[in-house]
């Protein structure tokens, strides 16, 4: 399925459109997911395959599953806390936003969802 070389509805458009939905910077989304913003461009421009352990990032940062970054299934809509997040989470300076993402890794790891992004 080489949908992300196709007519623009591959992986790095959905990753971009996920990216600007949270209103992150390229930077941003990058730092997150560890990869560079040069990479992360790529990416969203379909010019640099995603491995399934980027995806999986990806999935968690943005709030989606991995089917549906992957194109498998629809986009479902995010809840509206999340959204508030992302939004009161681009006030913050790039320190207390490594700090934010520390803490929501740490509930994660936590509390463990099941979920069925496989």
């Amino acid at each position: 399925m080489s949908e992300e070389t196709g007519n623009g509805g591959g992986i790095g458009e959905r990753l971009r459109k996920a990216r600007e939905f949270l209103e992150l910077t390229q930077e941003e989304a990058a730092t997150a997911v560890g990869v560079s913003r040069s990479a992360l461009s790529l990416i969203e421009h379909g010019r640099r395959k995603v491995d399934s352990e980027e995806l999986t990032r990806f999935a968690k940062v943005y709030g989606q599953s991995v089917d549906a970054l992957a194109g498998v299934s629809p986009l479902p809509p995010l809840p509206e806390s999340v959204k508030a997040l992302a939004r009161a989470a681009t006030e913050l300076s790039a320190n207390d936003r490594d700090e934010l993402l520390r803490f929501a890794e740490f509930l994660q790891a936590r509390s463990p969802k099941v979920s069925g992004n496989g």
